[in-house]
């Protein structure tokens, strides 16, 4: 069971029905698959910044790693990648293998190709390893394992090469074409209706990442850059929010908003921001119109990036930024800003309503907290989420905290890193991972409620998940602190 949330209207907001937990897997899955080689992308496209003709150093010489390394080294990575998260090493191996096939004799990087052999390939490997599994002689393990994996990585190659590659490039022209369309036709700001609320539902890295970011490198290879790389991550429209809550929000969120501004904007973590939309959820309409009207700015000035900024920071913009793409770069960020800012202001009445908002809230029960707590009631005592407690720990007997988020790579090692601080003297460890990661012997899990659902589907039996709603001074964490410190019981 969930443990129980503070509020009824966020619980109902973020848990959302099990639909969305399957579409936030399915997606993690796919992100999970580019996120950790994003610091190759970075390195590709660093490299095609410096050395392509039209580079900061142009070299022909260096200049030759650039189609090898988005051709074969990116794809046979995310190959390699989605066999290891289906069947460990042995389905990172076949993965790898399975993915040169869809490689060869094709001109379009095989990205979606390999998002797709490798986790099929080291399936297809797993249910071997079952059928054979107790029904090998001793001594001939070893053997057996080598060419059951070798046989079945030539047969999927080729199968690859055949069948599943020539479908995938002509997959991959297509939507490449499409997309093109869209440029052209300045139709492409359209795409913030749908991308801005699914960021807000924890599937802004499966947008990114499993999408976009293989359709911005392909698109990136002919022309030198992509605007696509900006579509979700362009860190204006959570700044122009921002922004706004700290000049004319609920007072009591303002002094919240410094710091998720400078982790936003410059840590690149946006989901710092998701929440404040979430308990306001009107604010979506701000950075709808923000993330369309840099995307629109953008598109007339010719804006893109060489690589996938990830994470989402200003300081990551500027370092897989063409060497002439400064100034439309910045104009997209910038107009993003203000036009998110404005809208969000205006729909705070510019702070006229921010001292009666307050009251009717609290004369209504519902108490919003300063450094971002959820609100600790609803409307009225009736309302409040109530969940049976089946699962306990006492904090002494914690030994690893488990800090779980969508990617297991921003927010979650942002609370970690703060976790670790707090507990430093307690010889607990504090590990992040993504929530699909959760490991089996997981005792006690802290993870946001968006992302809850996920959790209890991954978690075992008996681990206690702790969500909460803010990623800065939200109650949990002192909670969870003070009941490893106290030796109070934790439940869910």
């Amino acid at each position: 069971m969930s443990a129980v949330l503070p509020d009824a209207r966020v619980n109902k907001n973020l848990q959302g029905p099990g639909i969305r937990a399957k579409v936030q897997r399915f997606g993690g899955y796919l992100a999970g698959m580019i996120m950790p080689n994003i610091g190759a992308f970075i390195a590709w496209g660093l490299i095609t910044a410096m050395f392509i003709p039209t580079g900061w150093t142009p070299n022909a010489n260096l200049a030759t790693l650039v189609g090898p390394i988005i051709t074969y080294l990116l794809p046979i990575l995310i190959g390699y990648t989605g066999g290891r998260m289906v069947h460990g090493q042995r389905g990172a191996v076949i993965g790898a293998i399975a993915t040169m096939g869809v490689i060869v004799g094709t001109d379009v990087p095989m990205f979606l190709g390999a998002m797709i052999m490798g986790p099929l390939a080291a399936y297809l490997l797993k249910l071997l390893d079952k059928a054979i599994e107790g029904k090998v002689k001793t001594g001939f393990e070893m053997l057996i394992d080598n060419f059951s994996l070798g046989i079945l990585g030539g047969i999927m190659a080729v199968i690859g090469k055949l069948a599943i590659g020539p479908v995938v490039e002509v997959l991959v022209r297509w939507l490449g074409s499409g997309v093109q369309a869209l440029v052209n036709a300045h139709l492409l700001p359209l795409a913030s209706i749908f991308v801005e609320p699914a960021k807000v539902l924890f599937l802004n890295n499966a947008i990114n990442h499993g999408v976009l970011s293989p359709l911005g490198a392909a698109q990136a290879q002919t022309a030198g850059k992509s605007i696509l790389f900006m579509v979700e991550s362009n860190p204006g429209p959570g700044l122009g929010l921002l922004l706004a809550f700290m000049l004319f929000g609920p007072i009591s969120l303002r002094p919240s908003t410094p710091g998720a501004i400078i982790i936003h904007f410059f840590g690149g973590i946006h989901e710092i921001y998701f929440p404040y939309v979430l308990m306001k959820p009107k604010m979506i309409l701000a950075v709808i119109a923000g993330g369309m009207s840099g995307l629109f700015v953008g598109s007339l000035l010719g804006a893109g990036l060489v690589a996938p900024a990830s994470p989402g920071s200003i300081i990551a913009y500027f370092a897989v930024t063409p060497r002439t793409g400064y100034i439309p770069m910045l104009a997209d960020v910038l107009v993003a800003t203000a036009v998110s800012f404005v809208v969000a202001s205006a729909l705070f009445g510019f702070g006229r309503g921010a001292k009666d908002e307050l009251q009717v809230e609290t004369e209504m029960g519902v108490v919003t907290t300063p450094m971002g707590s959820a609100p600790a009631a609803s409307f009225g005592t009736s309302s409040v989420a109530t969940a049976t407690a089946t699962r306990t720990i006492n904090g002494r007997d914690v030994k690893k905290l488990i800090i779980a988020c969508d990617a297991g790579m921003g927010s979650s090692v942002m609370v970690a890193s703060a976790m670790k601080k707090k507990l430093a003297s307690e010889g607990v460890e504090v590990t992040h991972t993504p929530v699909n990661g959760i490991p089996a012997d997981a005792q006690l899990i802290l993870c946001h409620s968006g992302l809850l659902d996920r959790a209890e589907a991954i978690a075992p039996k008996n681990a206690v998940i702790i969500p909460f709603e803010q990623y800065m001074g939200d109650p949990a964490f002192t909670k969870v602190e003070n009941a490893i410190k106290n030796g109070e019981t934790l439940e869910s």
